[in-house]
């Protein structure tokens, strides 16, 4: 339930907007943490060169709103795979993405209940009732 964390804006509509952007980032976590345990290892140096190479290749493809949970993903992937990094990155895009489902499928129903809520709410979410 971390990525439900992670993933969750201030604003339910920015969550909802970014959430198809962050489920590609979980992939690309997974994908760039598989390849590194397997070529690199498991140690901090690999962790911490696939972190970087994962951020940049989702600022390459503009997906800047995912490099935070593919960073996380990768990080993970590298560091706690155990004997089997492609089970474990599976297990953690499984994970991850129903995390991000719950966080999106929250934000649909606080949309839901916004309206219900004081102008002031409105203002401080930064959205027009």
């Amino acid at each position: 339930m971390v990525a439900a964390v992670i993933v969750t804006e201030l604003s339910p509509s920015e969550t909802q907007k970014l959430g198809l952007r962050r489920l590609a980032g979980t992939v690309m976590g997974a994908l760039f943490g598989i390849e590194a345990s397997v070529t690199l290892g498991d140690n901090a140096w690999a962790a911490g060169f696939t972190v970087l190479f994962v951020i940049l290749a989702c600022y390459l493809l503009r997906l800047k709103d995912a490099a935070k949970i593919a960073a996380v993903v990768s990080g993970i992937v590298i560091l706690g795979h155990g004997d089997s990094p492609r089970l474990y990155a599976f297990h953690r895009f499984i994970e991850t993405s129903f995390g991000i489902v719950i966080a999106v499928a929250l934000s649909w129903v606080l949309m839901k209940f916004i309206p219900l809520f004081p102008v002031r709410f409105h203002e401080w979410l930064g959205e027009t009732p």
